[in-house]
């Protein structure tokens, strides 16, 4: 095409005009100094600044901004790559299913909005670089959101969508000497962006590099790489196929540090195949990513170096076997979480180093597989994933959630017909050019093992053409593809795949349906305090050989930083940009934090669940489970500890051989004194410095405990009480405890100095959590907030006025109070204080049966101290937070300060919990402050009571901090199935059914 007409733009059968073949992401060079992947030099980058105009619709655009005569110089300044919408243009908005227009335009799929759809118009001055005069010269554009036009000098070039594969052009015809035009028109909705329909952030733009390259006359253009293992997985056939421009020679060498194979053939124009036998090859797998170095150095027809490929080859085998998915022979269980590419300052827009630390991050806590949600990342993901050793389910850029689920699951307001891509004969050859520019630019990466059709788009005959095309490509991977869950009308998956299927319900399935494997492509869902009941997923892939493993949604939290109307910085979310429609804080749903992609506690026990080497103690022999599939225990160095209250009592480094798919009894001595509780822990850490961690780094442990916590024992002394009118006092050596009659435990002095803040009290609510929210846990259970904010010693109406009973027990005091809870029906609590000599106070809660009032979500006693309590000691679990459903921690004794415990979830919700806890101890900077002798309940310290947390909307709502709050007790699961329905189960609630009670004491220090 010639000219460009607005009219392609909404019609789903153009989705590209003059656009090139796709081809393989190889680099090639001038010469052989150059190193795998780095930045080929025939390629000229136009990445930085470039001329921008920006217009609300088309209508209201620039339509001859292309032509030569136009000087766009003086044109504001726009970065390249980067979003309009993170550059001061058009608005940030997030939505999940739902398509960003609804409520806006009415239209129907195809149709595109156009009272606001933006049009950006971007102009590029350059002049071509020496060495791509008298040379063809491309451009290519890695990524551009949603569908562009493009002209160079005043002509027209092409047209293409597909926001997250590359395009390219021939800019050959077009240029000139001297300065040249490039101009490029970015629609943000095309016909295509109905495809389009991800739960991320809706932005626009050139978001991903754009470079000129130019070819020698001698030219691998694609190139194919298959490594043909024989049955017995110990030979391979090197298999390169290649697009060949001109004719000439090529070398090829495959090297390691060992070995190295030399081969010749000769090149003709056109498909060029060679095949290279390799004995004995290291094989690759995410245990050991073991590569080869491929180099093809091509020769032109007068015999001098033309190019030189380098690549990188991993020799692999995946299949199915017995209806199961195997790697190199060995049934696969995919530990993996779902990733977006997601800055919280530059969007889409990553660096290498971005990707380089989330994929550290992930090899640190015991990750083995990325699904790219959902759609093609940058080729640098690829690449490194091949180098680390992630398995990976590359996914096309698909997913059409708003076309099918509220209108035909729902709302049965429409039938299947309705669906896109579904049977439309509209999309049918869109989608497969999605599929077709996937498969090609990544179809060399050892690391992608499975190609999925894309994500929530229903079914019907176009998936199913998706998936007959992948499979004409490549008989060596497998197609993935969940929709089918939702629609059985083709078989589309070589594999069953859910998202969100409690166990029960994989179990269930998987009792009838033996003729495929079944993975979680999407599973925990990660959204704030989550991940409860984890390892009920990641058990049952050792249960179950057709369950292999899942996928986690997802990696790292959606979120833009953005200020609040006092210029203070937060993590903004749907509806802080006025984006009307959106979907909130569901953005948030990652386990590493948007502001700087570390871990959130979560990390914590996605590590332990996913270790492959599980360690229990039985008497005295530790037993050992190796479900590494190609690595020994032996590789590791094993760690050996005893500790009792945290100090180091023995260490041993052993060597432990237990082979893969394997275990082994080890003995190990624990015949310790029986004086105290001491902590065995048996580790596994790496023997030398690895690409991802340090010497030292732990990939696996376990633990048990001898003996029993002993609390010091308690001085005798001399106690007195004082009863007044409306207090009780009771007097010890350095200490003083104060009653009032009416509230309760008010005062705790010691060494003359004032502990206590506000009345101790108890306490049945907690923060709720986005899972607690989303299960309708308030609706159910909401008495509990009342009980705890206006709990009584008197009911006024039914004039009822409770005075503590007091009672002298030898040499101690006890105190009981009597606590009415508003609820409905009536309840009462009983709080019993035991005042001892040494200044020790222990604590009962008493809690009578009272399911009747709905699920109890904690019970607990509250206590408020002083702000300048903010160091935190405690032996118990961690050292991040645990509950009663994600609790796989190490026993020890932690520190940290106070406000480290309040997790950076994207909105403010139950955090910090310690479960087990036998001893706390809260001070300032002095040491001075209080213990709790913990009773191994669980405690909490934070900066904040739980009615600031629950009420703030975001970390800058919290107010300033005046106190520590403490809260020692019992709480429910966090749960984590879902977050829209999903609650705890039902091991991991609190059973109120019957008498509940709590314990524990403290004192000051």
């Amino acid at each position: 095409m010639s000219e460009f007409k607005y009219s392609i733009v909404k019609d789903p059968t153009i989705y590209m005009q003059n656009r090139l073949n796709p081809h393989s992401d190889h680099e090639f060079y001038s010469n052989e100094g150059y190193s795998y992947g780095e930045q080929s030099d025939f390629k000229y980058s136009l990445n930085g600044i470039w001329k921008f105009e920006y217009a609300k619709n088309y209508d209201c655009s620039d339509k001859t901004f292309f032509e030569m005569d136009r000087n766009c110089k003086g044109w504001d300044d726009i970065k390249v790559p980067a979003h309009i919408q993170l550059e001061g243009y058009d608005k940030i908005m997030y939505v999940n299913t739902q398509y960003p227009w609804d409520g806006h335009e009415e239209i129907e799929p195809g149709e595109i909005p156009t009272e606001e759809n933006p049009v950006a118009n971007y102009v590029k001055y350059f002049d071509v670089p020496d060495y791509m005069k008298d040379r063809p010269v491309y451009i290519s554009f890695q990524g551009v959101e949603s569908g562009f036009a493009l002209w160079l000098n005043g002509k027209y070039v092409g047209y293409s969508e597909d926001s997250f594969t590359p395009a390219e052009f021939d800019l050959s015809p077009f240029i000139v000497e001297g300065e040249n035009k490039l101009a490029v028109q970015v629609f943000k909705w095309t016909a295509g962006s109905w495809c389009e329909d991800q739960d991320f952030f809706r932005f626009s733009g050139i978001f991903r590099d754009v470079y000129l390259y130019t070819v020698p006359l001698t030219h691998i253009r694609d190139i194919r790489i298959q490594t043909l293992l024989d049955d017995e997985y110990k030979d391979a056939t090197l298999v390169i196929d290649m697009e060949v421009i001109g004719s000439g020679m090529a070398q090829i060498t495959v090297s390691d540090d060992e070995e190295e194979i030399l081969s010749k053939t000769q090149l003709s124009e056109g498909m060029n195949h060679t095949e290279i036998h390799v004995r004995g090859p290291k094989l690759w797998s995410a245990e050991q990513p073991n590569l080869y170095d491929l180099q093809i150095n091509v020769f032109g027809e007068t015999g001098r170096i033309n190019e030189v490929v380098k690549e990188k080859v991993g020799f692999r085998r995946f299949e199915m076997k017995n209806n199961m998915m195997h790697i190199n022979g060995k049934r696969i269980v995919f530990k993996g979480v779902n990733r977006h590419e997601f800055s919280s300052t530059t969007g889409r827009v990553l660096s290498e180093g971005d990707i380089l630390k989330d994929i550290i991050t992930m090899k640190q806590n015991n990750i083995n597989a990325v699904r790219t949600s959902h759609y093609p990342n940058q080729t640098a993901f690829y690449r490194l994933c091949d180098i680390f050793g992630l398995y990976v389910i590359d996914e096309t850029n698909l997913e059409t959630h708003g076309t099918w689920q509220v209108p035909i699951q729902i709302l049965k307001l429409m039938d299947d017909s309705y669906a896109v891509p579904g049977d439309r004969p509209e999309y049918t050859e869109n989608v497969i050019d999605r599929a077709r520019s996937l498969f090609e630019r990544d179809k060399n990466h050892p690391c992608v093992l499975i190609w999925s059709l894309g994500n929530e788009s229903y079914g019907g005959t176009n998936l199913r053409k998706m998936q007959d095309k992948f499979h004409e490509w490549d008989n060596g991977r497998l197609v993935h593809y969940e929709g089918v869950f939702n629609d059985r009308r083709v078989d589309i998956s070589d594999m069953e795949s859910t998202m969100y299927a409690p166990v029960k319900d994989i179990k269930k399935w998987l009792s009838t349906h033996r003729d495929k494997p079944y993975i979680n492509c999407e599973y925990m869902h990660a959204m704030g305090n989550s991940c409860g009941a984890m390892s009920k997923y990641t058990e049952l892939a050792y249960e179950e050989p057709l369950f292999q493993g899942g996928f986690i949604w997802d990696y790292i939290d959606q979120a833009i930083t953005t200020k609040d109307c006092r210029g203070v910085e937060f993590e903004g979310y749907g509806g802080d940009f006025d984006d009307r429609p959106n979907d909130g804080s569901f953005s948030g749903d990652g386990l590493c934090y948007s502001k700087d992609r570390s871990p959130s506690p979560k990390m914590q026990e996605v590590k332990y669940n996913y270790q492959n080497i599980m360690i229990s103690f039985a008497g005295n022999k530790a037993h050992i489970e190796n479900r590494n599939l190609f690595t020994n225990t032996n590789e590791y160095i094993g760690i050996l500890t005893i500790e009792c209250l945290g100090e180091l009592v023995a260490e041993d480094e052993i060597r432990i051989d237990c082979p893969p798919l394997e275990a082994v009894d080890y003995p190990v001595e624990l015949d310790l004194p029986n004086d105290n509780e001491y902590v065995v822990t048996l580790s596994f850490v790496l023997p030398e410095d690895t690409l991802w961690a340090k010497a030292g780094h732990e990939i696996a442990f376990g633990q048990t405990t001898i003996g029993e916590f002993r609390v010091p024992m308690k001085k005798a002394g001399a106690l007195t009480i004082i009863k007044g009118f409306h207090n009780i006092g009771v007097k010890g050596q350095d200490f003083e405890v104060f009653f009032d009659n009416q509230k309760g435990l008010t005062s705790y002095k010691y060494n003359g100095k004032e502990l206590l803040k506000r009345t101790v009290l108890p306490n049945f609510w907690r923060p709720m959590t986005e899972n607690d929210l989303a299960n309708q846990l308030p609706f159910r259970a909401g008495q509990w907030e009342l009980a705890s904010k206006y709990i009584s010693t008197a009911v006024m109406d039914e004039k009822i006025q409770e005075r503590p009973v007091v009672e002298e027990m030898g040499s101690k005091i006890k105190v009981a109070y009597t606590y009415h809870l508003p609820t409905k029906p009536a309840h009462e609590c009983k709080i019993e204080y035991l005042i001892n000599p040494d200044g020790f106070v222990d604590c009962r809660l008493i809690l009578d049966k009272s399911d009747d009032v709905g699920e109890l979500p904690e019970l607990s006693m509250a206590f408020t101290l002083d702000a300048s309590l903010e160091n935190l000691e405690w032996y118990g679990k961690g050292p991040m937070e645990t509950y009663l459903d994600k609790d796989h921690a190490k026993i020890g004794v932690f520190t940290n300060k106070v406000a480290d415990n309040m997790a950076k979830y994207l909105v403010p919700q139950e955090c910090g919990n310690h479960q087990e806890v036998r001893y706390a101890k809260i001070s300032d900077e002095k040491g001075d402050g209080i213990v709790f002798v913990a009773n191994n309940n669980g405690l909490s310290a934070l900066p904040y009571s739980v009615n600031e947390i629950e009420e703030a909307k975001h970390h800058t709502e919290l107010p300033p901090i005046h106190f520590t709050h403490v809260r020692i007790g019992k709480q429910m699961g966090v749960a984590g199935d879902d977050t829209w329905g999903a609650k705890t189960h039902p091991e991991f609630m609190l059973d109120n059914s019957k008498k509940m009670e709590i314990s524990f004491s403290f004192k000051g220090i």
